[in-house]
């Protein structure tokens, strides 16, 4: 799921996949066609991306896939932007924007659940870096025993004997 903002310093390439429902060799394509796109790498070679840089792949998926960009009109867009200071407020737009674009998904899905209907099938980003997954599943608790209610009086519907209309009393 995208989160509405990156509040870490940093992200590995499986964060930013998961934030940005890419996938990694996209990301890895990316850095070669802008070169502000440049993660520093951790002691183990990982690559590691700056929250900035996460607001900056989001708006480079927007002019690509929502605006329908080549990569070099984006170049020339980004460049635009850079030259007019728009470039970070075009950044934290592009985040709100698909934050929206999630949430709308969301909510689609849940209203096809009420409408008795499969929600729609998105492919899952997973991170590349194998990991061992241990899930624990807790025992149900057991549910009380409620107690017997007590018999009390009834309310039963009968008919007037005199006008034959149906009546309500208790029995």
């Amino acid at each position: 799921m995208t989160l509405p903002h990156p509040v870490q310093q940093f992200f590995s390439i499986g964060e930013v996949c998961s934030l940005t429902d890419l996938k990694p060799h996209v990301l890895r394509y990316w850095e070669s066609q802008f070169r502000f796109l440049s993660p520093a790498k951790n002691r183990s070679g990982n690559r590691v991306y700056k929250a900035r840089e996460v607001e900056l792949i989001m708006l480079v998926k927007h002019l690509l896939y929502t605006e329908k960009f080549t990569i070099d009109g984006a170049r020339q867009r980004l460049d635009q932007y850079r030259k007019n200071g728009d470039l970070k407020a075009s950044g934290k737009q592009a985040m709100r924007y698909e934050t929206v674009r999630e949430v709308e998904r969301g909510l689609n899905d849940v209203l096809a659940v009420l409408d008795g209907k499969e929600p729609v099938a998105r492919e899952i980003v997973v991170d590349v870096v194998p990991v061992a997954i241990v899930a624990v599943v807790p025992e149900p608790e057991p549910q009380p025993k409620r107690a017997p209610r007590a018999s009390g009086p009834k309310l039963v519907r009968d008919k007037d004997p005199d006008d034959g209309e149906e009546q309500l009393s208790l029995a």
